[in-house]
């Protein structure tokens, strides 16, 4: 019997364009938008009102998404802004 596949997303959130981010990890991204957008998480996203989806990126393996937040967690801020708005771009 074949296993479902899951999937992670890597995710960044803001609170207002170029403002502060937020990198995160989750299995379920809608619902943890949605926890952050309530503000039902507390700590850094409440603390500063990070309820904004900015970037958010799928990996198949839960490794590979650890791996990938760890590493945007070590980019520099301007890295993190091209980043959001190469994706930003691509889609308008």
């Amino acid at each position: 019997m074949l296993k479902p596949e899951h999937q992670y997303a890597v995710y960044i959130l803001s609170n207002k364009k170029n403002g502060t981010l937020y990198i995160g990890m989750t299995n379920n991204l809608e619902r943890r938008v949605f926890e952050h957008k309530n503000k039902l998480i507390y700590g850094f996203t409440k603390k500063y009102n990070l309820n904004t989806l900015v970037y958010f990126e799928t990996h198949q393996y839960v490794n590979d998404a650890i791996i990938r937040e760890k590493r945007l967690k070590t980019w520099k801020r301007q890295w993190k802004i091209n980043l959001i708005s190469r994706r930003q771009s691509f889609l308008e």
